[in-house]
């Protein structure tokens, strides 16, 4: 993946998530390698985890693609079949955190997690924290999945929060000068999730308003509701 470029997921516009899309950066180097290693995995699992809007997703989605895995929702393993998931030999399972407690749920997931050992097929997990600290119901489970290699995707760092600003931009068809970008990164909290929603703000300002996204309106937007008062995720 070394010619991919990154964009994690947006929360109003529907994301490019091919992996020309993905950006490889120091943030998320290790878990791209684990993806690149693929299907020569030492588990069943691999777990992917980092903040909201780090790209998690996004790289869940290329080995899904790549291992052709059956997409799991979270809401639907507690009522699921275990042999109808894990058919596909591989299958991937985003925000999987949201399981914890729900013994029905966690009892799927680890006969899927066993058919798949069986088949020497594997499943990818993405979350916002790794397996040691997910409160599992089930013993069985949380120690197959802590013993899983778990690696991390921090925040992005200036050069690949830019160029996610700017991506973020042209997934709504919006072109701005060159020199909005360093005044938002100087000025915007320092998270891929603030980001999504700083653009955000700044395209409704702009159609509502409507002006083009520029210096002085990204300032009018920020002066209304600076970094220190947006709400985290």
């Amino acid at each position: 993946m070394s010619d991919a470029r990154q964009l994690p997921l947006t929360l109003g516009n529907p994301p490019a998530l091919d992996v020309a899309d993905f950006l490889i950066a120091d943030s998320n180097r290790d878990a791209v390698q684990w993806i690149d290693r693929w299907p020569d995995w030492p588990a069943t699992a691999l777990v992917v985890y980092g903040p909201p809007g780090c790209g998690k997703t996004h790289l869940a989605r290329i080995w899904q693609r790549r291992s052709r895995a059956t997409a799991i929702a979270v809401d639907a393993l507690a009522a699921g079949d275990p042999l109808a998931l894990a058919a596909a030999g591989a299958a991937a399972i985003d925000d999987a955190d949201r399981l914890c407690g729900d013994r029905s749920a966690e009892r799927t997931l680890l006969h899927v997690h066993n058919l798949l050992a069986e088949a020497r097929g594997h499943v990818l997990l993405a979350a916002r924290s790794p397996p040691a600290v997910w409160p599992l119901a089930i013993a069985d489970l949380a120690s197959r999945l802590r013993a899983a290699p778990a690696v991390a995707i921090g925040e992005p760092d200036d050069a690949l929060l830019a160029s996610l600003l700017v991506k973020l931009l042209a997934d709504r068809q919006v072109r701005v000068g060159p020199e909005l970008i360093p005044y938002l990164l100087t000025r915007m909290e320092r998270s891929a999730a603030a980001a999504l929603r700083l653009v955000e703000r700044l395209d409704n300002a702009s159609l509502s308003q409507g002006r083009p996204i520029t210096v002085a309106l990204a300032r009018a937007v920020l002066q209304a509701d600076p970094p220190g008062g947006e709400g985290g995720a």
